[in-house]
């Protein structure tokens, strides 16, 4: 048993990057998330407990259990698929920042006290950014800041948070926490923030479409997803979290539906399944926890198989605007078929990974007793195949000719596309094997014939909407527009009322100083005309007239103090 954790592999790697060139920094980035994950397999067992005594604060940087190896292996995992997939770019900025990244996220998972926890959410936050503003644009720099501060505020919610625990509690131990008092309150925030809550959830939906095309592979596998980790161990059973998971499940649908930049649509479509992750949560059961953990491992891979098509369109064309694409297919048919891949695996076909994850969540839900959020799921589920299952690969590859013409993606590209595929395959046709690695014992087989065929008739009469929807002009078309939903508050109403407001203000100081000095220029007036003027006081006894005045004001102020204020 070892009580070394992972994530120093990854610091040492981006320690080491800068000093390494061509063929051998590749292989440093490559071998790390492998080296990390073996490290986890041979050495790491369930039960270790690495506490460290830092000014007087007990660290801990190794708590292993069934939940933090499994997702563990998850984040090492994507590590290594993303970096495979970014292995043309040479940046070195991009470089360190996914090393750290990544291990950043490891060092939060097995973390044990809120206060590592707090130490790695906010490297986190420093290091996913740099995959946004390295875009160059003006649009990536602004949505950069914006994304940071919301990253910021995450931390500072999670310390204000952790230190108020403490106070109450004596503990900084980071289990089950709930919502008995503030301090879960600002925890609870906090994870909420990085999850994209309702109405919090304007920085992923913002940033992400502005990252490099390999940086939105790294951000959408591990931010979001730590935050689901920390909710599963913090916050399970809360109820709230149904009732919160099911709205973000239903309200991004009809944003993507109308968005015309596909990887916004794919921003919207991961709040969406993040949402059956929150509410397996919500629900707390060990089959409806199952569910959240094991649709967190399948959605990582198939979202970043996704989200690596069109990062591949981005590299070759250099945008991804649905108005602006289609007929992609006849020159980048291997891209084609792995989103595709991607997209019957985020709709929950029967023998991709979506089916065997997202199932659990909706069968805990009736077991449950929840039937209304159980239909809103079910039209949820059907959004998922109309926004993410066909149009992403519709729009992009099959839609009205663009008449582009790019030449397929790399070959790192292609075999990091091609191994997320085959993952969801597998995971699809094999689920016994990822339930084999999940935290809680459950007796759960998706392939039932009542649970096939209902999935196959949602499948296809929400296919079917799509078709007669498009047939008769009733889908929104695909426009050169952008579209804001609640961020609209801070970026447009909040500038414009400060606008205003500033105007007010400058003009009231321009009217209160008229009205101020327009009396002052009448007295000096007054004066300049009046009886002292005519007797020439200031000039025949400048120092007497001076000193007369003086005498008078002071006599008044004598008299006031004796007889007013005496």
């Amino acid at each position: 048993m070892s009580e070394f954790p992972p994530f120093i592999i990854f610091f040492a790697a981006a320690l080491l990057v800068p000093a390494t060139r061509g063929g051998v920094r590749k292989l440093v980035l490559l071998a790390t998330p492998l080296l990390a994950a073996l490290h986890i397999a041979l050495n790491v067992d369930v039960g270790t407990l690495a506490p460290y005594s830092v000014l007087d604060v007990e660290l801990i940087f190794m708590r292993t259990d069934k939940l933090s190896l499994l997702f563990g292996y998850l984040f090492c995992l994507a590590g290594f698929l993303a970096t495979l997939f970014a292995l043309q770019v040479e940046d070195t900025k991009q470089e360190i920042a996914g090393l750290v990244y990544v291990g950043s996220t490891l060092g939060a998972v097995f973390a044990g006290d809120l206060i590592t926890l707090f130490i790695f959410w906010e490297l986190l936050a420093v290091s996913s950014v740099v995959f946004i503003w390295a875009r160059g644009t003006e649009r990536a720099v602004d949505a950069g800041m914006r994304y940071l501060i919301f990253q910021i505020l995450s931390g500072l919610f999670l310390l204000a948070g952790a230190l108020v625990h403490q106070q109450a509690t004596g503990s900084l131990s980071f289990d089950h926490i709930g919502l008995a008092g503030i301090s879960g309150w600002l925890i609870f925030i906090a994870f909420g923030i990085k999850c994209a809550f309702p109405f919090l959830h304007t920085w992923l939906t913002d940033a992400y479409p502005e990252a490099t095309a390999t940086g939105a592979v790294f951000l959408s596998a591990f931010t979001t997803k730590l935050a689901i980790y920390a909710l599963a161990r913090g916050f399970a059973g809360e109820e709230i979290l149904v009732y919160i998971g099911i709205t973000m499940t239903c309200f991004p649908i009809f944003y993507a539906v109308i968005e015309n930049d596909l990887r916004k649509v794919l921003s919207y479509s991961l709040i969406n399944q993040l949402g059956f992750m929150v509410t397996g949560i919500g629900i707390g059961t060990a089959l409806a926890l199952n569910g959240t953990v094991s649709h967190a491992f399948s959605h990582v891979i198939y979202k970043a198989l996704l989200f690596m098509s069109m990062g591949a369109v981005l590299y070759r064309v250099g945008h991804s605007k649905g108005s602006d694409l289609g007929g992609l297919y006849k020159t980048m048919p291997k891209t084609t078929t792995f989103c595709i891949v991607g997209a019957l695996s985020i709709s929950a076909f029967p023998l991709f990974s979506g089916f065997i994850s997202k199932s659990m969540v909706m069968t805990a839900l009736v077991h449950e007793g929840y039937s209304y959020s159980w239909l809103l799921a079910l039209f949820a589920s059907a959004g998922v195949l109309h926004h993410a299952g066909i149009k992403i690969p519709y729009f992009a590859f099959f839609a009205h000719d663009s008449g582009l013409r790019p030449k397929e993606a790399p070959t790192n590209m292609l075999i990091a596309m091609g191994l997320a595929a085959a993952i969801c395959i597998f995971i699809g046709s094999q689920p016994q094997y990822l339930y084999a690695l999940l935290p809680w014992e459950v007796d759960y087989w998706p392939y039932d014939t009542t649970h096939v065929l209902a999935q196959l008739q949602l499948l296809i009469f929400a296919a079917l909407a799509f078709v007669w929807l498009t047939r008769t002009d009733l889908h929104p078309p695909e426009r050169r527009s952008t579209n804001l939903d609640t961020e609209w508050i801070y970026r447009k109403f909040l500038p414009a009322g400060v606008h205003r407001g500033l105007i007010f203000f400058r003009n009231a100081r321009e009217s209160t100083m008229t009205a101020a000095i327009a009396p002052m220029h009448s007295i000096r007036h007054s004066f300049s005309q009046s009886s002292i003027a005519k007797y020439h006081l200031s000039e025949s006894w400048p120092t007497g007239s001076m000193v007369l005045w003086i005498s008078i004001i002071l006599v008044s102020y004598l008299l006031l103090d004796i007889f007013v204020y005496g």
